[in-house]
């Protein structure tokens, strides 16, 4: 139904109601018992058990809980022991990290009203807005939240906030009338009061059409629950990682136990085996590690003003290839500002950005002081109601915005309260959205009266009768050069607003018919949301990062476009799409041409759930920022959500997975840079784990190959993955970014982790450590069994000290040498500590037993040095 398109008494006839008394109480018995209660549904809940049990249904967690089953059977508790620790400390890491799940609905729910003024049986009433039906009679006044969707019937300056439903940065004057037009959104349904918006000025009376899940907020709710996380880039390239290395470690776990079989070894031995190999391939603390990166990158960003709430989401930032990106507040500044004055034929530039008082007054770049000027921003100060004030830091205003930006304007001339204190308004007439123009009768210090018109331009021009004074009509000249101010200022975005005066004789008191005629038209104001500057230098340079930047605004298109041509997002040739033009577009027709648009204006929360959709249907990683309710499901949508933390809803915050402390587009690029920097370090210590994790299987099968017994044990192998690994790869993560970082095109969505020849890194310094520790392992052996754990021993040395020697070699794509390698403090302690533990295993007595180690001779060590730095300065030098 379109209920903005039929009157008030249609409205009244449609929902059986009567205006003068209300539903009777037995009515809305029934009709709560047909329709239910102005709520709507929430998304179900997981418990806390549940989702600490979830954290063991990955597939390798589950390979790891075998082995340690067979671990335990044959007796090698403290191997099962070990590696059942490492699974449950993953599973409580990923539990804490998913506890706080989501949100978004119990927070929508807040915006309700909790009580409404209602007419039940020809009586007043205040009851639960829970409570309301369709066809109740609701009253509205000034600071009240709109409790249910209306079709208002009587408004008295009635004006709402509806920025965190449509994105409008302006309070919205409300009418009574029918709508003819079709296919209005909400931002232009003018006799529409939506619920959970805020009523900033006037009063009024409406119908209630829609109920919970009914309402504009309502299907917002509905969205949320239907709309799905997507999986982030990270997450999905780790569980293909995860599921390539079970295959491996099945496969040569099979292979392994089958031929030992075969050739007539113990089963028991062979099961041993087996489960080392299995042990070898899987990188235990592989998602410990990636989620202690994760950590750090957030709390660096929190230094960026930027607060992550899912710790996977920092990492797709660096692989975003489209920021879709709210207009109101995040590219501007969200404070209306008087950049231009119209005033006697001239032109003045105001300086100063915001509510910031601070600033000043250009004629053809000059400091302009004129008498005129100040008389006439007197003038705007004495007809707005708005107060500025100051709040840790931050100007801010009371009152509405465009009232705000005048008396700003008045404080930059030095117009203070305390100047204006001879003046006194006697008489006012509000604000009316038909007349699009409010006066104010005001007393001068002289004891005379004065009435101050602001409003339409277009209105003023027409009702004025003279010109800059009374000495001097208004002519047909006159208004075609105010028409064309108006203009120049339209085309430059600015919202303005006239003001004219009427004088009156000492002693007239005049009725109020006659304020607002025979007026003087003073001059116009020029308004703007205005943008930010550091988000044009920040889009500048996501530019070059290969990243492209979309407005997405509930604002006038003309407004929209004028902004973006200010930002640089708007190329030549980049299309400017419309809400209405979304409609007839269908999902096939918005993907076809989604990648030449580059501004969308006057759209619903539907609209932008769609542009999300088709970014990520043509192979985008889209990154949506907002900040209202309106913007909640397109922000979950989003492969990264991103909300503003000073004037985002809670809503929206919750939908999200980064919220900006500053609600700055420039905090967005810096968070960017530092995904970007976490992947790199992810490769880097991925390709550390797994070339290390390649060297002992292979150390493993050259043994069986060569009929060897095994050189490692699967204790040594579980300290080398977690300890010798672990240590060194966690400070990997803490690596700085190199400098070309942002200056790479960003990472395809389908890029698998081994790109860009990081496989064949993995592989050839595997083979290559593998190969050393089997050489150490065969030269200590000499096919002696006593010496055994001697050699064993050995090979365990050489493999920790080879990969800890081979960690600098990860720190850089290009070589070794490309970097400072005392670049990085962190790994530099974590290679001397995992180098004291291993001394440790190897040298306290009771430690070796658990261990199978034995003291190694110092010549021995000159061999097992010099081996373990072959694979690195080796690759290094090639490569030099």
């Amino acid at each position: 139904m379109r209920w903005y398109q039929i009157s008030a008494d249609e409205t009244a006839e449609q929902t059986n109601s009567d205006p003068h008394k209300g539903l009777s109480t037995k009515e809305v018995q029934q009709r709560l018992k047909r329709d239910g209660r102005n709520e709507w549904k929430e998304e179900k809940g997981i418990s806390q058990l549940a989702l600490f049990f979830g954290q063991f249904k990955d597939f390798m967690v589950l390979v790891l809980l075998v082995a340690t089953v067979i671990s335990g059977m044959l007796g090698e508790y403290i191997d099962s022991i070990a590696i059942l620790l490492i699974v449950v400390l993953n599973a409580l890491i990923g539990f804490f990290q998913e506890r706080n799940a989501e949100k978004s609905l119990s927070k929508l729910k807040e915006l309700n009203a909790p009580m409404a003024r209602v007419l039940r049986d020809g009586q007043w009433e205040k009851i639960s807005s829970a409570e309301l039906v369709v066809g109740d009679i609701v009253s509205l006044s000034a600071g009240d939240r709109v409790p249910a969707d209306l079709r208002l019937v009587s408004v008295t300056s009635l004006e709402t906030e509806e920025s965190a439903l449509t994105g409008e940065s302006l309070p919205v004057a409300k009418v009574t009338e029918k709508l003819d037009s079709d296919q209005l959104g909400p931002q232009d349904q003018l006799n529409i009061a939506f619920m959970s918006t805020l009523v900033t000025r006037g009063s009024g009376t409406g119908i209630v059409i829609g109920t919970g899940s009914d309402t504009a907020v309502g299907q917002i709710a509905e969205m949320l629950v239907d709309t799905k996380r997507k999986q982030t880039p990270l997450e999905r390239r780790l569980e293909k990682l995860g599921k390539v290395l079970i295959v491996i470690a099945l496969l040569l776990t099979a292979l392994t136990v089958l031929a030992g079989v075969y050739r007539g070894n113990p089963v028991y031995e062979m099961l041993l085996a087996g489960v080392s190999l299995a042990v070898a391939v899987i990188p235990e603390g592989l998602p410990a590690i990636v989620t202690v990166a994760l950590s750090l990158g957030v709390q660096r960003m929190i230094k960026q003003k930027a607060i992550v709430r899912r710790l996977s989401a920092v990492e797709t930032l660096g692989s975003a290839t489209v920021i879709c990106s709210d207009k109101t507040g995040t590219l501007t500044e969200n404070q209306m500002t008087v950049k231009e004055i119209y005033l006697d034929g001239n032109t003045y530039t105001v300086t100063g950005d915001g509510y910031d008082p601070s600033g000043g007054f250009y004629r053809d770049g000059k400091d302009s002081k004129e008498e005129t000027l100040y008389q006439f921003l007197r003038y705007g100060v004495l007809s707005s109601h708005a107060k500025v004030f100051r709040k840790k830091k931050r100007w801010m205003i009371d009152g509405d915005p465009t009232e705000g930006a005048l008396v700003v304007a008045g404080k930059k001339a030095g117009i203070e309260e305390d100047k204006l204190s001879g003046y006194k308004i006697v008489h006012e007439i509000p604000f009316d959205s038909k007349r699009k123009r409010m006066t104010v009768l005001v007393r001068n210090p002289e004891g005379n009266l004065v009435a101050i018109t602001k409003g339409a331009p277009d209105i003023l021009i027409e009702k004025a009768a003279y010109h800059r004074t009374e000495k001097k009509l208004l002519a047909d000249k006159d208004k075609k050069e105010l028409y064309q101010a108006v203009d120049q200022m339209a085309a430059k975005a600015l919202r303005t607003i006239a003001i004219c005066v009427r004088h009156f004789p000492a002693g007239y008191e005049p009725k109020e018919e006659e304020l607002e005629k025979e007026m003087i038209f003073i001059g116009m104001n020029g308004l703007i949301d205005p943008p930010r500057k550091e988000a044009r230098d920040a889009i500048i340079d996501c530019r070059k990062a290969g990243i492209k930047t979309i407005m997405i605004t509930g604002d006038h298109v003309k407004t929209a476009t004028a902004i973006a041509n200010m930002l640089h997002i708007l190329p030549p040739g980049g299309k400017v799409v419309e809400g209405k033009d979304l409609d007839h577009m269908s999902d096939e027709e918005l993907q076809a041409d989604v990648d030449k648009m580059y501004v969308f204006a006057r759209v619903t929360p539907e609209h932008k759930l769609r542009i999300v959709q088709a970014l990520q249907k043509v192979g985008h990683i889209v990154a949506m920022t907002g900040d209202g309710v309106n913007d909640a499901p397109a922000i979950k949508a989003s492969d990264i959500g991103i909300s503003m933390g000073v004037t985002g809803t809670d809503v929206s915050k919750e939908a999200s997975a980064l919220v900006l402390m500053d609600d700055n587009f420039a905090t967005i690029k810096a968070a960017i840079k530092e995904g970007r920097t976490i992947y790199s370090n992810i490769r880097k210590f991925v390709r550390y784990l797994l070339a290390s994790n390649v060297g002992e299987i292979l150390v493993m099968l050259f043994a069986m190959i060569l009929a060897l017994p095994m050189p490692l044990v699967p204790i040594q192998i579980l300290w080398v993955n977690l300890v010798t690994d672990g240590l060194p790869a966690i400070a990997l993560g803490m690596d700085k970014a190199e400098d070309e970082v942002m200056k790479q095109k960003p990472r395809h969505p389908n890029e698998g982790v081994f790109a860009r020849g990081l496989g064949t890194k993995i592989v050839t310094r595997g083979i290559l450590i593998g190969s050393v520790t089997i050489i150490a392992f065969m030269l200590m052996y000499q096919g002696d069994p006593e010496r055994l754990i001697y050699a064993q021993t050995a090979a365990f040395a050489t493999l920790v000290m080879a990969q800890l020697i081979h960690v600098f070699d990860c720190r850089s794509e290009k070589s070794v040498f490309a970097r400072n390698p005392l670049g990085n403090v962190w790994l530099i302690g974590a290679v001397l500590s995992s180098i004291i533990l291993l001394l440790a295993v190897i040298y306290v007595s009771p430690l070796q037993p658990i261990f199978h180690t034995t003291d190694l001779l110092m010549r021995d060590w000159m061999l097992i040095l010099s081996l373990s730095a072959v694979p690195t300065v080796l690759f290094g030098f090639i490569k030099r």
